[in-house]
């Protein structure tokens, strides 16, 4: 089932590794909430209004700047304008230096019922490097009052392979997670994106990133410890306890439709998918005039469908392969026996009920698997 998507651009600090579109002045906040009701309206008006929506997901920028009235106004224009299911996930992203237990309490009574934590780390010189604006002591804060207002569905972003990072110092971040109660957990490796301030950073020699077999040794370590403590790898970097598995990215993972709302949100749709304008001006510029904000888009080939769901199926659940047959009407094993043999061989790839799976020494070469694939 399809998705909602919402993009708040705002940041109070913007960090040195992000290369998502948000910005840190405040100045046309206002105009931005008014004109995010305006968008919604306006897609609505051009879509069947009998499709069903299973999530809605806030993501950033820094969600958590809405305040509880805003949020819940949010909610209830995208609950009036589309057909929502009634325990819908409703997920917003938070940083853990910007919420209060009053503004929770409001999310909660909003119909937010689960929340994901941009914690990143526990060790306070780890902050400071990715320039977060929260402390260790502020996040294990955050998280407990989320739960005392009833928002017990939680994720925690953690961030693995910083510059000088041991194992230790990162299954201390595994275990004050665990500790906390959460029952998600979203583990990324820290990568160097062009045009932000970490890759700056790195060209000019300041920062100096660990090499490629500290990565796999501690993305190795995440994988075996999450799963003795009972979360379960549905996806190459996300862990969930049984029935906690984020429904909004599934439906990204596979493969099914979502809208997006906000400057610079992504939306797929039947075939068809475009992308709103990353600029906070020309974006309220759009709507303000009654035009949908889109930059541009592009229909989806039988060949672009494929390669996406090669790479969004086999990074998470596997490649039904009798579904892959339904839709593109091709056999995947047969089309690629000699490298899918080889890849058996190598302990990279099983089959399991006519499904396709990466094994754990697959997932640390997912994309050079996905590559052969296509």
């Amino acid at each position: 089932m399809p998705g909602l998507y919402v993009h708040i651009p705002f940041c109070e600090k913007k960090c040195i590794y992000c290369d998502f579109y948000s910005i840190e002045s405040f100045r046309r906040y206002d105009d931005f909430i008014s004109a995010l009701h305006r968008e919604i309206d306006m897609r609505a008006a051009v879509l069947p209004d009998d499709i069903v929506f299973h999530s809605i997901f806030f993501g950033g920028g820094t969600p958590s700047l809405l305040t509880d009235v805003q949020m819940g106004g949010v909610l209830e224009a995208l609950r009036a304008r589309f057909r929502v299911e009634a325990d819908a996930e409703v997920t917003v992203e938070c940083n853990p230096g910007t919420v209060d237990a009053s503004q929770l309490r409001g999310y909660r009574s909003a119909g937010v019922n689960r929340l994901s934590f941009g914690v990143q780390s526990f060790h306070a010189d780890d902050l400071l490097f990715l320039s977060r604006i929260h402390t260790a002591e502020e996040a294990e804060h955050a998280i407990g009052i989320a739960q005392d207002a009833g928002i017990t569905n939680i994720n925690l972003d953690l961030m693995f392979s910083l510059p000088g990072q041991t194992p230790e110092r990162w299954m201390y971040n595994l275990e004050r997670a665990r500790d906390l109660g959460t029952t998600h957990l979203s583990c990324y490796s820290l990568t160097v994106e062009q045009g932000t301030p970490l890759a700056r950073m790195v060209v000019r020699g300041m920062v100096a990133m660990p090499p490629e077999e500290s990565d796999a040794e501690l993305f190795t370590l995440t994988m075996e410890t999450l799963e003795g403590w009972g979360f379960r790898q549905y996806e190459v970097s996300n862990y969930a306890r049984e029935g906690y598995a984020c429904r909004h990215n599934l439906t990204y993972w596979r493969h099914e439709d979502y809208l997006g709302f906000g400057p610079s949100a992504h939306s797929t749709w039947q075939g068809r998918r475009w992308w709103n304008l990353s600029s906070l001006d020309h974006w309220l510029g759009a709507v303000d005039e009654g035009r949908l904000p889109e930059a541009g888009g592009e229909l989806l080939d039988r060949d672009t469908l494929r390669r996406e769901y090669i790479y969004l199926r086999l990074r998470s659940e596997g490649i039904d392969l009798v579904d892959f047959r339904r839709r593109f009407d091709a056999d995947l094993v047969r089309d690629n026996r000699a490298f899918i043999d080889r890849c058996f061989a190598g302990g990279t790839l099983r089959l399991e009920d006519d499904r396709l799976l990466l094994t754990r020494e697959g997932i640390l070469l997912c994309d050079e698997i996905c590559a052969e694939l296509e």
